[in-house]
């Protein structure tokens, strides 16, 4: 395995380099741009995540000798490009949207300026993370709407491959989540992580009160027990008993969900626990999530849904080529058009706030800013180096927060509809 990541780049990119190199375009200065064309089916908005990702396997994007190695094994890559190669480190320039904010149909993500050779190396790169992480953060955001303030947990590590699983916990994150269950999250990312014991540490032992005795013992009486392992009454009985009035949760993750929510307040109640919480998990998405909304529940544990998009597992985002030495290219094939020229945003406002439209046009043509308004993308790198004072994720995740107080409140429907604000393409 190789250090960089470099060899995140696809056969077809190296043939491009390749025939460029022979024929003396490699070193022509284009503009790439990274947009979707579409929300995935019932989205009224995107969220951007995995920029700062993004960011830094660019300054990890070379080809060693173990890259070069691998490459050559392979027998497909000619001596010229991988002598090309071997010097290769992007030293162009990114723009984009930051994290945290929101996109729509068309709008520029990411624009990538460099010479042909150095841009369209970075195409599976760039959009490996960001389909993912955008999918995942954009699925996450509305769950924290549908949650209405109520705790959320990411732990959905077991239903995904392992890095993707730390890159979701930091996505989810990012669009509102509380914690995950992730412990390589937060030595990455710094992401809160939190967790309880499963339906095994109940079976390893005798009975169920041994467990929670065992649990309770080791962890306090602030802990979260897992009461439906055999019968949830009895379990919340026995929870109670043994950690006392002062426990710090119950977990249910089986049933009639909306049900057991309701019984168990009142069992707890009733036996004296009123301030002990309680936690739903089991196959939620944010419709589940949303239907339990006026039920008794403290918190929500997000797993499978989250990690995948909830139906969405990619935001459909392309990375395509749309300036050539200053001049406007455009893709024509029907359906997938692309739209010319390096582009940038502006989004703009009522003055009490809200988002009402997205004007998407060509750099440098006169597009007015108004006092409500503001230019959307950001310098991310120049000349190869990332900027400084990008945002963190505690940053991003804010930026996040008030985006989403910002659009209509149409747009947080979980109901098919159109985009949250309409797309103006100008210029």
């Amino acid at each position: 395995m190789t250090s960089g990541t470099a060899l995140m780049t696809d056969q077809y990119e190296l043939t491009m380099l390749d025939a460029a190199l022979a024929d003396g375009t490699a070193h022509r200065r284009c503009t790439f741009e990274v947009f979707a064309r579409s929300l995935p089916h019932g989205r009224r908005y995107g969220v951007v995540a995995g920029i700062s990702r993004m960011i830094d396997a660019l300054g990890r994007f070379s080809f060693g000798d173990e890259e070069i190695g691998a490459l050559r094994a392979t027998g497909a890559i000619p001596d010229r490009t991988l002598e090309h190669l071997a010097t290769t480190r992007f030293a162009g320039d990114v723009a984009g949207y930051p994290e945290g904010e929101l996109y729509f149909p068309g709008s520029p993500i990411v624009t990538v300026t460099g010479t042909f050779a150095e841009c369209v190396l970075l195409e599976t790169l760039v959009l490996s993370i960001l389909n993912h992480d955008c999918a995942i953060a954009s699925a996450a955001a509305r769950m924290t709407t549908a949650a209405a303030g109520r705790r959320l947990i990411e732990m959905g590590s077991r239903r995904t491959h392992e890095e993707a699983a730390v890159a979701a916990a930091r996505a989810a994150y990012l669009a509102g989540f509380d914690a995950t269950s992730n412990l390589e999250a937060a030595a990455r990312y710094g992401v809160p992580t939190t967790g309880t014991s499963a339906h095994a540490f109940t079976l390893l032992h005798d009975s169920e009160e041994e467990a929670f005795r065992a649990q309770v013992a080791a962890l306090g009486v602030g802990t979260t027990l897992l009461v439906d392992t055999y019968d949830i009454t009895e379990g919340i009985e026995t929870a109670v008993r043994v950690a006392g009035p002062e426990l710090g949760a119950v977990r249910i993750d089986s049933g009639d969900l909306g049900v057991m929510a309701q019984r168990a307040r009142a069992q707890l109640d009733s036996l004296g626990a009123t301030s002990t919480r309680v936690v739903l998990s089991g196959d939620l998405d944010e419709h589940a999530i949303a239907g339990l909304r006026a039920e008794p529940v403290d918190a929500y544990g997000v797993g499978t849904s989250v990690v995948t998009g909830s139906g969405a597992p990619t935001a459909g985002m392309v990375y395509k080529l749309v300036e050539v030495e200053g001049r406007p290219v455009a893709k024509r094939s029907s359906s997938k058009e692309s739209r010319g020229g390096a582009k940038s945003a502006v989004r703009r406002h009522k003055p009490t706030g809200t988002a009402v439209e997205e004007v998407v046009h060509r750099v440098g043509a006169p597009v007015e800013v108004g006092e409500h308004d503001r230019v959307v993308p950001v310098d991310l790198v120049k000349s190869g180096e990332p900027v400084a004072g990008l945002p963190s994720l505690a940053e991003a995740r804010e930026h996040l927060r008030r985006n989403l107080v910002a659009i209509p409140w149409e747009g947080l429907k979980l109901s098919r509809g159109e985009p949250a604000i309409p797309t103006t393409f100008v210029g």
